[in-house]
């Protein structure tokens, strides 16, 4: 295939993609929702002006988002019926501190494959157009590509969540000292609770911040922390929320607890610190057995072997 066949192939898929948006993605061509029909007779039961309404229907990308919000919406429908992983994925939002729901995720991992998809379809069109092009090795670069953006949005949630799990563990010795300070000068465990959020600044604050909207909308204070233990995840902070629960529920002294539970964090990140040093000193073995030992061997041993060929 040459590189003129290249191009009209490209422009033949581009032509045929907008002429199916054209036709096919037309309002009458497709089923209006529920609330499309039902939102005209509603309209009067919306009092306020429309000048001082903010607009929420913001399309980062602009027009382009706005063409293919209903592509992406009916492959957002189609692949939920699959159920890949939406239990797991809403989880993983969650340890993240995301606000985002599952199919929004979905939709940026539709969104980073389509940017894979359209990078790889550029560079193989400006290779047929140089006169290489492998029609293999094409379609093989253009699949990966949009798989690699799918999954590295995945991969890039996997980091996040890793580095909130290091900033909260970071933040929960000097958090959990605070509240067996007021725990200790006389306030109830959500007193302790809210002077945290009130003070404090970060993932961990936040948490408790929601830990402490849940009880204040009516939830008990055990199911709620509860649920934080559950979308954290984390080993010190569950066994913080259970020494909590036990407290509160059998009465034994709070500030104790918490001050065992932020010497056991601190205990434990010095342990890992230790073990991260040991690995370090291991690792630094490798360039000095591989790279300055075999220097210094060559320059102690070469000036005699360079004597010996000069005949001295």
């Amino acid at each position: 295939m040459t590189g003129l066949t290249a191009w009209a192939v490209f422009c033949g898929l581009l032509l045929g993609a907008g002429l199916w948006l054209i036709f096919v993605r037309m309002p009458f061509m497709r089923g209006i929702p529920f609330v499309e029909r039902i939102e005209p007779q509603l309209r009067s039961q919306k009092l306020e002006s429309r000048l001082l309404s903010t607009c929420s229907d913001i399309a980062p990308f602009g027009p382009l988002e706005r063409i293919l919000r209903p592509v992406v919406r009916d492959a957002l429908r189609y692949l939920a019926k699959f159920n890949l992983g939406t239990t797991s994925l809403t989880k993983r939002l969650a340890k993240a501190g995301s606000g985002k729901s599952a199919l929004d995720f979905r939709a940026e991992q539709l969104l980073w494959a389509a940017a894979g998809f359209t990078t790889a379809v550029v560079v193989v069109a400006a290779g047929a157009a140089g006169g290489r092009f492998s029609p293999v090795l094409a379609v093989a670069s253009v699949l990966a590509c949009a798989l690699g953006g799918f999954l590295f949005r995945d991969y890039m949630l996997a980091v996040t969540i890793k580095r909130r799990e290091r900033r909260m563990l970071a933040e929960f010795p000097s958090l959990a000292e605070l509240m067996a300070l007021a725990v200790g000068a006389g306030e109830s465990a959500t007193g302790a609770l809210d002077r945290v959020c009130r003070t404090a600044r970060g993932e961990l604050a936040k948490e408790f911040a929601l830990v402490l909207a849940a009880t204040r909308a009516g939830t008990r204070l055990i199911e709620a922390l509860h649920g934080f233990s559950g979308r954290t995840e984390l080993g010190p902070l569950v066994r913080f929320v259970d020494g909590m629960v036990v407290a509160v529920e059998r009465g034994t002294p709070l500030a104790d607890v918490l001050r065992a539970q932020a010497a056991d964090v601190r205990d434990s990140a010095k342990r890992e610190l230790m073990e991260a040093a040991g690995r370090k000193e291991i690792a630094m073995m490798v360039p000095l057995v591989f790279g300055v030992l075999p220097l210094t061997v060559i320059f102690a041993v070469y000036p005699g072997l360079a004597a010996l060929d000069l005949g001295f």
